[in-house]
């Protein structure tokens, strides 16, 4: 019995048109295992909708094609059921496809999913919403809100975004429970990782799992802003771990208490949220296509 399976398109994410994509699931998609139908997105959140709205037409695999906030949308959908994800990564940083070894190339992302390899991974909740690559708070949520409103998308304009923003922001005082032990932080930011990276390789936590159970926090204390471009330099050589800037403390429930209302990101999104954090690991409740 063939699959019914939907590509859930982001027509805007990482900058690039994807309206010739539906021609390229023809082509390359096997048709001897799957009925596939393609929708596209047209608002923020309109992925959640869709995939809610397929899982209950018996929908068995449901394809984000789009970066990780597109992936969020539908996963955020498909986690704790038996349903199937799959991703075609198309957006800024793919952090979420490149931990997970799923080829940045759409045909070559196709052909993957045609092969139906399944794995089990973790996926976060914080205050109530879910996560599946990274979350964070601090600078790299402020970068995140800057990011949304910008109108060009990519890599290039997020790395112009930091670096304009780097030497204005300051850091703030942390108070984390994490499994029961206290910890009291001055930070610049602190990433909760379920991969080891943000995206384009840039790896934050380079031995985070996405299957271990657990959460990696990671905990950028303040730094001379002169180590700021050796800081980036690490993550992409992975030797993160090795900063004395940066501290990585393993956790399943994570409490964080801040000085005042700020926004968060979320899978790149940003969510403004109060001063309690309550943050939380689901083991192995998505399946996913790699």
């Amino acid at each position: 019995m063939k699959r019914k399976i939907l590509f859930v398109i982001n027509p805007i994410s990482g900058g690039k048109t994807k309206y010739n994509f539906p021609e390229k699931i023809d082509k390359y998609l096997d048709k001897s295992k799957f009925d596939s139908e393609c929708v596209f997105t047209e608002y923020h959140g309109h992925g959640s909708l869709l995939a809610a709205e397929a899982l209950r037409n018996g929908v068995d695999i449901l394809v984000a094609v789009g970066g990780d906030g597109t992936i969020n949308e539908v996963a955020s959908e498909v986690e704790g059921t038996n349903k199937l994800m799959g991703i075609i990564p198309f957006g800024s940083g793919n952090g979420l496809a490149r931990s997970l070894g799923i080829p940045i190339g759409d045909v070559q992302a196709i052909k993957r999913i045609n092969k139906l390899h399944i794995s089990k991974i973790d996926s976060g909740t914080f205050n109530g919403r879910k996560f599946f690559n990274m979350a964070g708070i601090g600078f790299d949520a402020q970068i995140s809100s800057r990011f949304a409103e910008n109108v060009k998308r990519g890599l290039s304009s997020y790395v112009k975004i930091a670096f304009s923003e780097v030497s204005n922001y300051h850091s703030q005082h942390y108070s984390l429970t994490i499994d029961g032990k206290e910890y009291e932080h001055q930070a610049f930011m602190i990433s909760i990782a379920n991969s080891s990276q943000y995206g384009n390789n840039a790896h934050i936590s380079p031995f985070a799992s996405l299957n271990d159970g657990m959460l990696d926090i990671c905990i950028l204390k303040p730094f001379p802003l002169y180590i700021f471009p050796a800081l980036v330099l690490r993550m992409f050589r992975k030797t993160t771990h090795k900063s004395n800037y940066l501290e990585i403390i393993q956790g399943r429930k994570i409490i964080i208490t801040r000085e005042s209302s700020a926004a968060v990101h979320l899978d790149g999104d940003p969510f403004n949220m109060g001063t309690i954090l309550s943050i939380g690991v689901n083991p192995h409740s998505l399946n996913i296509l790699n």
